[in-house]
């Protein structure tokens, strides 16, 4: 089983700069890339392989003198953007093709540099390697200070470095973990979203949501009029965008923890839990936008966590089952509970623990598909 856990990192001055050119190099292989096939596809010549892609976005590349600065950083940088580029266009195809269930995929886009979340990612074939003092070392890069929130249960197999639109590092480490699982329970309870209340759960327990969003709507409001004041272009313009995400993240960062923790509580009570899945999208109407409902419906929007697949060592041995919508309609978490205990519940992990797919890509970007926050969906 693999689990993906993130942490914060303080590069120095130096090494932000290495960064920024590891982010660049990335970005600019990855546009080649997809320029390359765009242009074969237009002039009718059969699809490139990813071995001849590589050698011309890469190899013949870094011999060129408009692409030498490549060899400034890491080739396994630089290789696996080209490996997103591949899986970009080899979801597109399979969702075309209906292999891909969910929404359909769009094709890759060009990367651009005003983007505000950029991300590399170094594989074991990088040689990267967690100090004795704590320090993180990235090839060409140096050692990077990381705030070690927990210990890491194995050696991790790849590591992506992000940089957030506030300005923050962070190290997203993946790892293969035991599936041992937990012990079983007798009990369990069921999970049902709404307006109302956050959740309500099968015993009549009712969680309410907390308003993160509307508390910081004044802030946001303050400094949003501050940004559309500046001159476009500007450097005080880039400033006043820079404080927006920061107000937008600690509002993120506020809704993460509120789930992780209660997600966490539920798991760690040792029952199965039964989500019932609405239709998220649904909820969100011109009737439903009063201010009285809108924090419970910013629950559900793009954005939210999905605290079970980054600590799935907190749900080994745990049944999860997510009822699908055309079911869950009109259905209360009791008659969740009752369709576990018939042995006929649609869509339900039959097996203990968690797979580890659906892992969340490099890019952050992973699907929405209305999954239930803090329940893992097997």
């Amino acid at each position: 089983m693999q689990l993906r856990y993130n942490y914060r990192i303080y590069p120095a001055p130096g090494q932000r700069q290495a960064l920024a050119r590891a982010f660049g190099c990335a970005r600019v292989v990855f546009n080649d890339g997809l320029r390359v096939r765009q242009e074969a596809h237009a002039a009718g010549l059969p699809c490139i392989t990813d071995g001849e892609l590589s050698k011309q976005v890469i190899t013949k590349a870094k011999s060129a003198p408009q692409r030498a600065w490549l060899g400034e950083v890491s080739a396994v940088v630089l290789q696996q953007a080209l490996a997103d580029l591949n899986t970009a266009y080899r979801n597109f195809f399979n969702s075309l093709s209906g292999k891909r269930k969910g929404r359909k995929v769009a094709p890759p886009r060009f990367r651009s540099r005003k983007d505000g979340r950029q991300a590399i990612r170094f594989t074991a074939n990088a040689w990267f390697k967690v100090l004795d003092n704590g320090k993180l070392r990235l090839p060409k890069i140096g050692d990077v200070e990381v705030r070690w929130s927990r210990d890491l249960p194995a050696e991790p197999t790849s590591i992506t470095i992000v940089r957030d639109a506030s300005g923050r590092y962070f190290a997203s480490f993946v790892v293969q973990a035991g599936d041992a699982p937990l012990p079983p329970s007798e009990s369990e309870v069921g999970i049902d979203l709404g307006l109302a209340h956050f959740a309500v759960r099968s015993d009549g327990t009712k969680v309410d949501a907390p308003r993160f969003l509307r508390n910081a709507e004044r802030r946001l409001r303050r400094l949003r009029q501050a940004l559309s004041r500046k001159q476009r272009g500007s450097n005080n313009r880039k400033k006043a965008v820079v404080k927006v995400a920061k107000a937008h993240a600690r509002v993120a960062d506020s809704r993460r923890d509120w789930l992780h923790k209660l997600s966490t509580t539920y798991v760690r009570q040792g029952r199965p839990v039964l989500p019932v899945d609405p239709d998220v999208l649904g909820l969100w109407t011109p009737r439903r936008q009063a201010a009285a409902e809108r924090p419970v419906v910013d629950m559900f929007m793009r954005g939210n966590p999905r605290p079970g697949r980054e600590r799935g060592e907190e749900h080994r041995g745990r049944r999860t089952g997510g009822q699908q919508r055309p079911w869950s309609a009109g259905k209360t978490s009791g008659d969740a509970g009752a369709a576990w205990r018939s042995g006929n519940p649609p869509e339900v992990c039959r097996e203990s623990g968690v797979t580890g797919r659906n892992l969340p890509t490099p890019d952050g970007r992973g699907r929405q598909d209305g999954f239930i926050p803090g329940v893992p969906r097997c």
